[in-house]
């Protein structure tokens, strides 16, 4: 796998984001397409068609959003800790969760310091991830 830096860091998921979402927006497209055209005696279905389709969109978005709060609560504690065990104190608790995952990236010469200076200078996650001169890469996030 190619080294990561700043500019290829982000991550896609082919299946999910190129094909399982826009062909679930198709669908719901459909779906309401179908209620405005159906007749009186099919509005019912259609309309239920067009709640299952919602229905999946939402399925399909909470499933992400959970995944990404669990993954991001791992990389909170796991930065606490690489940050406790290079400086022997624990993150600053002014940091917020995209600081922190911003700060990921940074090699343990760099972690300590950047991480204060987000603090002071209330960098966002962009401009932390700029800052970081020898880059980390993190594989498994998608």
């Amino acid at each position: 796998m190619n080294s990561q830096n700043y500019k290829n860091h982000a991550r896609f998921s082919p299946v999910y984001h190129f094909f399982a979402i826009p062909l679930s927006l198709i669908v719901l497209i459909g779906t309401i397409v179908n209620v405005v055209k159906s007749s009186e005696q099919n509005f019912y279905s259609a309309t239920l068609l067009v709640m299952v389709a919602l229905l999946l969109i939402l399925a399909m978005l909470f499933a992400r959003t959970f995944a990404l709060k669990a993954q991001d609560r791992a990389i909170r504690a796991e930065e606490n800790l690489r940050h406790f065990v290079l400086s022997g104190k624990p993150l600053d608790s002014n940091l917020t969760t995209r600081q922190i995952i911003g700060l990921r990236f940074a090699s343990d010469e760099e972690f300590p310091d950047l991480a204060k200076r987000a603090v002071a200078d209330k960098l966002s996650e962009k401009e932390i991830k700029k800052l970081v001169k020898n880059w980390r890469g993190d594989y498994y996030r998608i």
